[in-house]
């Protein structure tokens, strides 16, 4: 039988109120069930925000200095069980082991980092107006805040987010993803042997739609940061918005790599093999496009269908480059796009399929595909996919590539490949993205620096870096004059 697992509220581990319990399963074998977790309610909710509002002044009131020392523990903590939450991460996520291990090592790095942050000022000194009046702001804390977390980087995005909130002296409930629940066990469980206090940090799992609102409207809720679909994005703003909350979303993205003539051409092939294929495409951050300057359209369509084709597929405890897609319901939406992309006209150049090998039956598998010849405005090259799916477009020049780039709902990430320091210094001012890479993949950003996106992909704030700290805390002005 498989274990059973329960929501961390106020310091203890309880059974949800209605006593129901969802099982998860490994996307690498849909018969291996990983867990039974908590199918939470309202109340849950309503519970796990109580325990946090009560914990908040003592918390809030703690120095700085303190509140980071307890997320050093934390790092150390988890970095101590480094080995054994990314294998539950790649049982449960599918990724492989060494892409689990990097990201929980990030989350190590991120803890750290935030705790270096509470030394940081957190305020100014103004020049007044008045020669005996003392005027200074300070950052305070929001509140209680919510955290949605989604289940593709499992460790990572729910650390970037509750560290910072911790840092800056609130207090947390977080509901992860009811695809990764495991990790958001054992996240709680490293903050409990550091020795956070009862109702600071509290997890609750089940589907959103049984309590998402409640953790988006309760009057005790100050804020809420959410990572995942721009469709469940645009309904928590709306929650938010009407009940004065304040928000943060990252939500979707359809990202590109721009690929000049005068690219190092090996360079762009496995970078943006790299940016696409890493983690089964189940990025915010992944490359799904590829916008190739046509002077070297065929050779890197050549080159990058062979490298493609060659990529090994399996378990996150093997050798191999990409794992499964998350879901069956996932792998098969992912085919369904594929089948449209096909039924639309463009060439499928290589993948498109589940694999022939038996081994991997009972997996959620997609081989990684590559079209070809894609119309800029066709679904395949519009809508996101979330899956080992990249689209090959074919662009006159420097602008058309840029234009192509830009023409999509979402502004996520983009990189470019070349050479040439103008076009370089170009792209950075006019691409359409939150985020600019030269050289690099799509996917990834440092701890230190700030993460979101433009248009449909973010909700103008941003993650991560000292920037996090502008959601996480509000300001107060203080005015001191003498006595008369």
């Amino acid at each position: 039988m498989a274990e059973r697992y329960l929501n961390y509220i106020g310091g203890n581990w309880n059974t949800p109120s209605q006593g129901e319990f969802f099982s998860k399963y490994n996307p690498a074998n849909i018969h291996e069930v990983i867990g039974e977790f908590p199918n939470s309610t309202t109340e849950d909710a309503e519970s796990a925000i109580e325990s946090a509002a009560a914990a908040l002044s003592g918390w809030a009131g703690l120095s700085s200095h303190v509140r980071g020392e307890y997320l050093r523990k934390a790092a150390d903590v988890m970095e101590s069980r480094l080995l054994e939450i990314a294998t539950g991460l790649m049982k449960e996520e599918g990724k492989s082991l060494p892409e689990a291990k990097g990201e929980t090592m990030r989350a190590i790095v991120i803890l750290r980092y935030f705790a270096t942050q509470t030394m940081l000022p957190d305020g100014d000194v103004i020049p007044s107006a008045g020669a005996t009046t003392f005027l200074y702001s300070r950052r305070i804390p929001v509140g209680v805040v919510s955290l949605i977390t989604p289940w593709n980087f499992p460790v990572a995005i729910p650390i970037w987010k509750a560290a910072p909130a911790l840092a800056c002296g609130n207090t947390v409930v977080m509901k992860p993803s009811e695809l990764s629940p495991l990790t958001a066990v054992r996240i709680a469980e490293c903050f409990e042997q550091a020795g956070l206090p009862s109702g600071v940090f509290n997890v609750i799992h089940g589907h959103g739609a049984r309590f998402g609102e409640t953790l988006a409207t309760h009057k005790k809720v100050s804020a809420i940061s959410f990572t995942g679909s721009a469709k469940t994005g645009k309904v928590i703003s709306g929650w938010a918005s009407a009940h004065g909350k304040k928000y943060q979303l990252e939500m979707g993205g359809k990202n590109a790599a721009v690929v000049l003539a005068d690219a190092s051409f090996d360079q762009a092939v496995n970078l943006t093999i790299q940016g696409a294929y890493k983690s089964a495409g189940e990025k915010c951050t992944a490359t799904s496009r590829v916008i190739v300057q046509k002077e070297i359209y065929d050779k890197f369509a050549a080159a990058l269908v062979e490298k493609t084709s060659a990529l090994t597929i399996g378990p996150g405890d093997s050798d191999a480059y990409l794992g499964p897609v998350i879901t069956v319901e996932a792998r098969d939406r992912i085919l369904s796009a594929i089948q449209s992309g096909v039924s639309t006209g463009s060439a499928l150049l290589c993948g498109g399929k589940v694999p022939e090998s038996a081994f991997l039956a009972d997996g959620c598998y997609i081989l990684p595909t590559v079209f070809g010849d894609v119309d800029p405005k066709s679904s395949l090259a519009q809508d996101e996919i979330f899956g080992p799916v990249l689209c090959l477009i074919k662009a006159e020049d420097f602008d058309d590539a840029v234009a192509i780039l830009n023409d999509v709902e979402f502004g996520l990430s983009a990189s470019l490949f070349t050479q040439s320091l103008s076009a370089s210094m170009q792209f950075a001012d006019k691409a359409q993205a939150g985020m600019i890479r030269i050289n690099g993949e799509t996917a990834g950003v440092e701890p230190q620096a700030p993460f979101g996106g433009v248009k449909a992909s973010s909700s103008w704030s941003r993650e991560q870096g000292l920037a996090a700290r502008d959601f996480f805390t509000q300001i107060k002005t203080v005015s001191i004059d003498l006595p008369a």
